[in-house]
């Protein structure tokens, strides 16, 4: 459970280099490599509120300010409000013939200030108000009135600075479109020249310009350049607000004044009482997909709709790579072998056959990365190729993790397996099953076998030049089958799945270094 239980002992080297729990790393089973949360790109799909599970466009969330309108957050802890109703007894109106047509003058006009009588009889009426089972807050602790209906419009706090900060957000929006736009135009000029025919509508002659005038359309405007809007400028001034007399003397309660917390939920206004708290919109979640920067291909696809927690596509990493989990290692000497126990699980539907190899020199490691970068270049240049446009090039070149070295360095060694084993596959309906499984003969160094799962028993010895205390660290290359369903478009597909051997580096930290027995 070392992966579960956010130990890192067990670690797998991403493609960049970086080493990171298998529950934290995603297969692509277009590239068949290993991605990290650097080696994917990740898109936002929807927005929806995770109390009330209703889902909100982009557009609409970017006016909310990725609020919900209908859901409320307890200014005291946090907390979702909740809807609370109240019996509230209320004098009823008088009915229309009941109201007398004018005044005692006669003159048949009514006045303006008379009042309405009523009919005397009470009526009771539902109120309603927020509420938080938590930390028993409520509405009325700080003056909001009850509302008629339980969707009611709560009344807005008003903010001091609130014009100023219109303007300033209007001001930076402006920038950030004259930014853009002055981008877009150096890249208009950087780009390549168009070939004889850039687009479809040209390969008969005419451009889109000709075309609309003979449609009798008027000619598209030219683009207006923006300019930043300008704004005043914020002015120190040594006028401030003196202290009162008794700051010092006036004895306070704790109860009474806001946290930290409490005040930077409420940043623009800050409140220093607690009575000045107000509730406020809840945050909007979101359902993120993860996609392939190499490939382009998505990794991770989450259902549309809120209320569900299933995956389109779910290409975890733990459901295609073998699984390494450290058991138990007996203390660590120098200059002695200590034996290591760890089990492998195969996650998939198909036997596995695994190799375990030695970690790649520094040298090849080397190698390693340059095909990886010349594979990252092909890769953008082909996309370059068939769309046309600079643009994809350069999206790659930013998006795509350069490859490292890893910088975990092994300080123990281990005697390799003689030979492979095979991990059966998984059978959900093994455990329930009563047909006993036939005996195979297996190396010795596998301890049991239990359906997808087995148990290796090996060698290590530290480094001669480890001390006492140091983290010991040993490293190998876990080499294993893996069936691809995927069917790639060409003009002799092969028949069936593809089974192909792929190579991915593990690293499992054993504990610290034990004293010798004779110290």
């Amino acid at each position: 459970m070392a992966f579960f239980m956010s130990l890192n002992v067990v670690e797998y080297a991403c493609v960049c280099g970086l080493l990171n729990p298998l529950t934290k790393l995603y297969f692509c089973r277009y590239c068949m490599k290993l991605r990290c949360g650097f080696c994917v790109c990740h898109e936002v799909d929807s927005h929806f509120c995770s109390n009330c599970l209703e889902n909100i466009p982009s557009s609409e969330a970017k006016i909310r300010k990725n609020r919900c309108n209908t859901c409320f957050n307890c200014p005291s802890c946090q907390h979702t409000l909740s809807v609370r109703a109240s019996t509230t007894i209320v004098p009823a109106a008088a009915p229309e013939s009941a109201k007398p047509e004018g005044d005692s003058s006669g003159d048949g006009l009514k006045k303006e200030n008379t009042p309405e009588p009523s009919s005397g009889k009470p009526v009771s009426r539902k109120m309603y108000y927020l509420a938080c089972l938590n930390c028993r807050w409520s509405s009325r602790d700080v003056g909001i009135p009850d509302q008629t209906v339980a969707t009611g419009q709560w009344p807005e706090p008003e903010y001091a600075n609130a014009t100023r900060f219109s303007l300033l957000l209007e001001h930076y929006q402006s920038v950030v479109l004259h930014d853009k736009q002055e981008k877009q135009e150096l890249w208009r000029r950087k780009a390549p020249k168009q070939s004889k025919f850039p687009s479809l509508t040209e390969r008969t002659g005419l451009t889109v310009a000709i075309i609309r005038r003979q449609m009798g359309w008027a000619d598209s405007k030219a683009q207006v350049k923006s300019t930043p809007l300008p704004i005043n400028k914020s002015i120190a001034s040594e006028n401030v607000d003196e202290l009162p007399g008794d700051i010092f003397t006036k004895g306070l309660t704790l109860k009474n004044i806001t946290t930290l917390e409490q005040r930077l939920s409420h940043p623009a206004k800050q409140p220093f009482t607690v009575n000045k708290l107000f509730p406020q919109h809840k945050l909007l979640s979101i359902k993120r997909s993860l996609r392939c920067r190499q490939c382009d291909h998505n990794v991770i696809k989450s259902e549309y709709n809120p209320s569900s927690i299933k995956y389109r596509i779910a290409m975890f990493a733990a459901y295609h790579v073998p699984e390494v989990r450290f058991v138990r290692c007996e203390p660590l000497l120098k200059g002695q072998d200590s034996f290591l126990t760890m089990k492998v699980i195969n996650p998939t539907t198909n036997d596995m056959t695994i190799t375990i190899m030695e970690l790649p020199m520094e040298a090849d490691e080397k190698l390693m990365i340059e095909e990886l970068k010349l594979a990252a270049e092909s890769s953008a240049s082909s996309s370059l190729m068939i769309s046309g446009l600079s643009t994809s090039l350069s999206k790659q070149a930013t998006l795509l993790e350069d490859p490292r070295m890893v910088e975990t360095k092994t300080n123990g060694i281990f005697r390799l397996p003689d030979s492979s084993f095979v991990v059966n596959h998984r059978d959900d309906s093994a455990e329930f099953d009563e047909v006993v499984q036939s005996q195979q003969e297996d190396p010795r160094f596998i301890i049991w076998r239990k359906a997808n799962q087995i148990a290796i028993k090996l060698a290590v010895q530290p480094n001669k030049d480890c001390n006492p205390g140091d983290e010991i660290v040993i490293g190998f290359s876990l080499q294993y089958t893996y069936v691809n369903t995927v069917v790639e478009k060409s003009s002799t597909p092969t028949k069936g799945p593809q089974k192909q051997a792929l190579t991915t580096r593990v690293y499992v930290k054993l504990g610290q270094l034990s004293e010798s027995a004779s110290s």
